[in-house]
């Protein structure tokens, strides 16, 4: 079960990808795309809060939540512009993927050591 994170975030950055060539190239947002990044997001979330109460001395594990977390309220408020149909600053954007991209390779060193 310690793996299970990393595939459902690996599969939420794929279309966390996917969203930002969209929006960087002009293209509309997918709804399919922007409900199923979330899905497979908060899932992991889940997931890696599961493994952090079950291994809770791993301070890899314990830091990419906390940052994973802080990406997740980006995501909200992404989220809210998109959902009032206003256009997100493209730096809450990078933030975000920067801090879910960090959260991600924390979270791999964490569960292969």
């Amino acid at each position: 079960m310690i793996y299970l994170p990393v595939v459902l975030f690996a599969i939420a950055a794929v279309e966390g990808l996917t969203l930002a060539i969209m929006k960087f190239s002009g293209k509309g947002l997918r709804w399919p795309v922007v409900i199923a990044h979330g899905i497979f997001a908060a899932a992991g979330l889940i997931a890696l809060i599961g493994n952090v109460v079950q291994n809770s001395q791993i301070f890899l594990m314990n830091l990419a939540l906390v940052l994973f977390l802080i990406a997740a309220l980006g995501g909200f408020t992404l989220l809210s512009f998109h959902m009032r149909k206003k256009k997100p600053p493209n730096a809450l954007i990078l933030i975000h993927g920067g801090a879910a991209v960090i959260s991600f390779i924390l979270l791999i060193i964490a569960v292969t050591m």
